[in-house]
């Protein structure tokens, strides 16, 4: 009779495939990284520095605490180009109350490359170059994600957590799923506002499945380079969020909002501050109000060690500024990023709509 395995053997088996799939796996620096851009021109010019204040459609993505503040339903749009207009994101949202203690938000974002020439039959087996055998191809990362908030006994304090679906498609060469989660939370008292965004709390897990046949194409076209099969497997390091933000209110027409933000990676980065364990860099975001119509904001972050040509090292920084306007319901906001080219991130001029449900009513 065939003898089963007991629990020893069983265990050591379990321990044997868990420690193959983990050295099949590889945690990256920098992974899903358009996920890492933002959302919202009113958000950018304020140089993302919102984690506290956020409080609108948009806490989906910033942080899904506070989306427990909004009155009704909400739309958001944005575009932006970037590189040069090569590259286009996008990103749409909506948002609603359950209750009074309670919302949900659904949101997704787009980055694209679109009409790339695909030159890797230019030349046919007999050295001839064949401009007839030149194709296009788009290459293009989504990522939705499906936000729950909620009204915790204590007064003030409230929680989030986003669930997140991610495609990544390169034309037909290779494609992934991955999936994530985000956790938050924010306190307000009176003036000052406190958040806490953790994303890929759970590392969130890329699996690529790449087209054989397409890979065995380009295989070998460039000497020494894509002689093997890339991993298929990709997972992405938690990072981490803190804010702080006060609200200042003059003659009840004006106010100012001020926020600071420290963001972690726990990875050796560029960032300004880096070691083994984490990574931090800054950000600072005003923005002055008046009557809650006109808005005017600035800020500075994405602070980064640059190595120069002269192999010494400058600190870079990322300036931005932008302006809102809202009616009623309709907001229309404006950031320019990057401001006098004081970082390696080329600038990007930045557009978003919100619409608040009351102007229905």
């Amino acid at each position: 009779m065939p003898k089963f395995p007991g629990l020893k053997d069983r265990l050591f088996l379990l321990i044997v495939l868990i420690s193959v799939f983990a050295q099949a796996q590889t945690a990256r620096k920098y992974s899903n990284e358009f996920m890492n851009i933002g959302v919202d021109a009113a958000a950018f010019g304020m140089a993302n520095a919102v984690v506290a204040s956020t409080n609108d459609v948009n806490s989906g993505y910033w942080n899904p605490a506070g989306l427990v503040n909004l009155n009704d339903k909400q739309l958001s749009l944005m575009h932006a180009s970037y590189f040069a207009n090569i590259a286009n994101y996008d990103y749409a949202a909506f948002a609603m109350p359950l209750d009074d203690r309670s919302a949900v938000a659904l949101s997704a974002i787009r980055f694209g490359v679109d009409d790339i020439l695909n030159t890797t039959q230019l030349i046919d087996d007999e050295g001839n170059i064949r401009y007839d055998r030149i194709s296009k191809f788009s290459t293009a990362d989504y990522g939705f994600t499906f936000s729950y908030a909620r009204r915790l006994p204590l007064d003030g304090l409230n929680y989030g957590v986003n669930a997140k679906v991610i495609r990544r498609v390169i034309g037909d060469f290779a494609s992934s799923w991955g999936f994530g989660l985000d956790a938050a939370v924010q306190f307000r008292t009176e003036n000052w506002m406190f958040g806490i965004m953790a994303r890929d709390i759970t590392t969130t897990f890329n699996a690529w499945s790449i087209d054989e046949e397409k890979f065995a194409e380009i295989q070998g076209a460039v000497e020494g380079q894509n002689q093997e099969l890339p991993e298929t497997t990709e997972i992405t390091i938690p990072k981490l969020q803190l804010g702080v933000a006060r609200k200042f209110v003059y003659r009840h027409d004006f106010s100012l909002l001020a926020e600071v933000d420290l963001n972690f990676r726990f990875a050796e980065t560029n960032d300004i501050i880096s070691t083994s364990f984490a990574s931090i860099t800054p950000s600072l975001g005003l923005e002055f109000a008046y009557i809650d119509m006109i808005y005017v904001r600035g800020g500075v972050g994405n602070f980064q060690n640059i190595k120069q040509l002269d192999n010494s090292d400058a600190v870079g920084f990322q300036p931005n500024i932008g302006v809102g306007f809202r009616y009623k319901g309709i907001q229309v906001d404006y950031a320019l990023t990057d401001i006098g080219d004081q970082s390696a991130a080329l600038y990007s001029n930045v557009f978003s709509l919100k619409l608040d449900w009351e102007i229905f009513r």
